[in-house]
């Protein structure tokens, strides 16, 4: 499984990510690839996100059973903690 969310991506970057994923909700995409395909669709995002943000999660042999990536500006941070991954909030000033 493979879900990608992006936030204030630009349209063609959306049209792009509807090729190969179901949009189920707006800036909400699902399917299910190869570790190739999946790191080819992730270039697609890094390249065409401008002043966006994105998410991907997909299923891994971890012990969460997932592993994601992100890019872009967003209050949300990677921490990685005892070599899990967690999501932390940026301070507000």
């Amino acid at each position: 499984m493979l879900v990608i969310v992006t936030e204030n991506a630009p349209p063609n970057l959306r049209g792009r990510l509807a090729v190969w994923l179901l949009e189920v909700r707006a800036g909400v995409y699902v399917g299910d690839f190869s570790v190739k395909v999946r790191e080819m669709i992730w270039k697609h995002v890094e390249k065409g996100l401008d002043d966006g943000n994105a998410i991907m999660i997909w299923n891994a042999q971890n012990e969460a059973g997932y592993d994601f990536l992100t890019i872009g500006g967003n209050q949300r941070i990677l921490k990685e903690m005892d070599g899990i991954k967690l999501i932390s909030f940026v301070p507000i000033d």
